[in-house]
């Protein structure tokens, strides 16, 4: 099963752990195949070296491990006018890249009211998992 995840579950499974832990552990296994771009990609790194102050190493670590899990995509097209927030565009382009049947994320905001986008379901990590299980 295709799958892009937002940075958020990212951020979640490598700060946190849990619900969010369980995708990554997921692709780890190949029960589902994640696909992230470099905008996501990029985004993941700002946001542990700024917001959680993560030392270049540990940021290292984390994407490498993210590499590992998940296929690099790179989108052609760039979306506008779809949601508010614009960097929530580069994840909607990533899913369409990849051909995803699912998209993962945590906002609840922006992305988790638009329900599908062009047959992607938009989907909270529980209710993924809820949906594999």
């Amino acid at each position: 099963m295709r799958a892009v995840a937002d940075t958020n579950v990212y951020v979640s499974a490598i700060v946190f752990g849990g619900v969010c832990e369980a995708i990554l552990a997921l692709a780890r296994t190949g029960l589902i195949d994640l696909f992230i771009s470099p905008a996501i990609r990029g985004e993941l790194r700002t946001v542990l070296e700024e917001s959680f102050g993560w030392p270049e190493a540990r940021v290292r670590e984390a994407l490498s491990e993210v590499d590992r899990l998940a296929s690099i995509v790179r989108p052609a097209r760039t979306l506008r006018g779809i949601v508010a927030h614009d960097p929530d565009h580069r994840i909607l382009e990533t899913a369409l890249a990849a051909r995803a049947a699912f998209l993962v994320t945590g906002d609840r905001k922006h992305l988790l009211p638009l329900q599908t986008f062009r047959e992607i379901r938009i989907v909270s990590p529980r209710d993924f998992l809820d949906l594999l299980h």
